[in-house]
């Protein structure tokens, strides 16, 4: 099982510090930016919640039957102490399973094989690095990268709650998008969910994403959209003010979730993401809609 404390390698790179000691060490998160290390702190924040609420503005949109009340009362009557088990459930319940639809139409888009040694970056707390260990199988690797180490902490509590013999093959390490610490052509595919929209330096982190990759493997980027459609936008935006700000003051981070609205507001739209790739140096890149319109994944070759 993986603890946190050991030393974890990037392979033929240099090793990536243990994730103690690069917290310690300060090590620069998503670039050096003070900007960056504000994102940091927010990440750090909302850790322990995060992976439970951030998809419900968008998945309302599946579930119109359902009253705005009875989903707080709800949530209010079956919390535990930490607030995931009744908010997991609404999550489910909500979505009809869409955001895991998503997840793996994300991990199937990037072409992991099973064998195959493959990055999840900025990768949360875990849900995408599972899928794709669960691909690669234990002859292969999967390295999950993020800026957070409370994030990968929640990664590898979930770990080892969720054993699976193939997780074995996951190494959490707390690391830079703008400066990875792998050699040159070094995945066979690399996964980002929710994580580039957060990045501070976008075309340089594409570039870090196409430098690591080997020649013909993809990319596979999942996010929210910043749909060119007013109804979208006027939908996304009613729902993080009216559903998922009052659903996260009930932990506190009423401001932390306003951060939401502005880093969509302040994302790039299908083409922009195309162009972000292609400028990168990708051979290819097309962005897809999901969910509506509300979600999107862009998929670039090398």
């Amino acid at each position: 099982m993986a603890t946190l404390a050991a030393a974890i390698s990037a392979g033929p790179a240099a090793p990536a510090p243990p994730l103690a000691a690069a917290a310690a060490a300060g090590s620069p998160p998503c670039g050096s930016s003070s900007a960056a290390d504000e994102r940091q702190a927010l990440f750090s924040r909302i850790a322990p919640v995060y992976d439970h609420v951030r998809y419900l503005p968008l998945l309302l949109h599946f579930s119109q039957n359902f009253e705005f009340h009875w989903r707080y009362v709800y949530y209010q009557q079956h919390r535990t102490d930490d607030g995931r088990s009744a908010v997991f459930l609404l999550n489910d319940v909500l979505s009809l399973g869409q955001h895991r639809t998503w997840k793996r139409i994300c991990v199937s888009w990037s072409r992991a094989r099973r064998g195959d040694r493959v990055l999840d970056l900025c990768c949360g707390s875990g849900d995408l690095a599972f899928l794709l260990s669960q691909k690669v199988g234990l002859d292969g690797q999967v390295m999950a990268v993020d800026f957070s180490s409370q994030q990968l902490q929640t990664a590898a509590s979930r770990q080892d709650q969720r054993w699976k013999p193939c997780y074995k093959n996951i190494k959490w390490i707390e690391g830079d998008a703008l400066d990875l610490p792998f050699t040159d052509c070094y995945f066979d595919a690399v996964t980002v969910g929710y994580g580039l929209r957060n990045v501070v330096d976008k075309p340089k982190a594409m570039r870090e994403i196409l430098r690591v990759l080997k020649p013909g493997s993809r990319a596979s980027i999942l996010d929210f959209n910043k749909s060119s459609s007013l109804f979208t936008t006027s939908l996304q935006s009613w729902m993080i003010d009216n559903v998922v700000v009052p659903l996260a003051s009930g932990y506190g981070l009423t401001e932390e979730y306003k951060y939401l609205k502005s880093s969509i507001l302040h994302y790039l739209t299908e083409k922009e993401l195309e162009e972000l790739a292609k400028e990168a140096g990708f051979s290819a890149a097309k962005h897809y809609e999901l969910g509506g319109g509300l979600m999107g994944d862009l998929v670039a070759t090398r």
